[in-house]
């Protein structure tokens, strides 16, 4: 089943796109040019051969009138304008932007191009590795997420998504997190607890956002998915578009303290250890998280179940926490 926001094109329009972005010159020719990458249900995205024999992806978003949630306005510029940032950080190995379009005038979409990376999708060769390499590898994810945290903001909240902003962390993130709750109830999503007492929740632990006092760079979706890797080293990081400035414990490696304590990611990083408003803030996060999740499928078109009930079962997992302290 495809994804309700994927824009996909005809080989003939992506050649269009492909001379308007390098001054004329298009696809080689035979079916190897042109290969649909599936693993994302957002934008569209292909893996193109150039003429030149240049192997590079597009990526395009959604089309006009696509039912989006409200933190996933304008993703596309966020995502360009967060890698172009990020690679003036040499020790964030993040692929060139080599030609970003949202003019519409010959796509209905805005869409960019950029480097194709050299290596293997985390997610798909994890299993595969030696445990000492596999450990090596999350170290130095860990390190370079730290560094892309130490960019700084000048406010909290989404660069798509003005409603989404404010001076301090608490006031963004309260409005992060009702927000999803209106996206959900606008597709009328059950959560496991109703959204009231989600709410109460959340209030009784707002205060252990306060201690956030600077507005930090935050991927958000730095899952294996999105890490590419060669002989034992990161060798890319993509799918910047959920990027936002925010509290750097907001990063994907932090999820980990709900499933498996402290990670190699996390000393990679240099934090194994936290403070009890650190602890109540994890766990606010891992709930956003999984309120996103679930609210999401009602806006995709994931196939069976295992998205769903993997998003409840978090959601379960950090209310109790949270209720057990409050």
């Amino acid at each position: 089943m495809d994804s309700k926001t994927k824009n996909s094109k005809s080989r003939a329009q992506i050649e269009t796109l492909a001379r308007r972005a390098f001054g004329g010159l298009g696809l080689a020719t035979g079916e190897s040019a042109l290969r649909e990458l599936k693993d994302g249900w957002f934008n569209a995205a292909y893996a193109l051969v150039l003429a030149d024999g240049r192997e590079v992806i597009l990526k395009i978003a959604p089309p006009p009138g696509a039912e989006v949630m409200g933190y996933e306005r304008d993703l596309m510029a966020t995502e360009v304008a967060t890698m172009r940032r990020v690679r003036a950080n040499p020790a964030i190995p993040v692929p060139a932007v080599l030609f970003h379009d949202d003019s519409r005038e010959i796509c209905d979409s805005p869409w960019f191009v950029m480097e194709r990376i050299a290596g293997d999708v985390l997610d798909h060769v994890r299993k595969s590795l030696p445990p000492d390499v596999a450990a090596a590898i999350d170290r130095e994810l860990g390190a370079m997420l730290r560094e892309l945290n130490g960019f700084r903001g000048e406010w909290f909240g989404y660069p798509g998504n003005p409603a989404l902003r404010a001076s301090t962390w608490r006031e963004a993130f309260l409005a992060i997190v009702e927000s999803v709750l209106a996206d959900a109830a606008r597709k009328d999503v059950r959560f496991a607890w109703p959204a009231a007492c989600i709410r109460t929740l959340v209030d009784a632990h707002a205060s252990s956002l306060d201690e956030v006092r600077e507005p930090r760079l935050v991927h958000w979706d730095s899952w294996d998915s999105n890490v590419f890797v060669a002989d034992g080293h990161v060798r890319g990081l993509i799918d910047f578009e959920r990027a936002l400035w925010a509290d750097p414990l907001m990063e994907a490696l932090f999820r980990g303290l709900t499933w498996s304590g402290v990670t190699d990611a996390m000393r990679g990083y240099g934090k194994d250890t936290f403070t009890d408003d650190e602890l109540r803030r994890c766990w606010l996060y891992t709930l956003h998280l999984g309120l996103v999740m679930e609210t999401e499928c009602a806006y995709r078109a994931y196939p069976g179940d295992e998205i769903r009930s993997g998003a409840r079962r978090l959601v379960v997992q950090a209310l109790e926490w949270l209720e057990a302290r409050a």
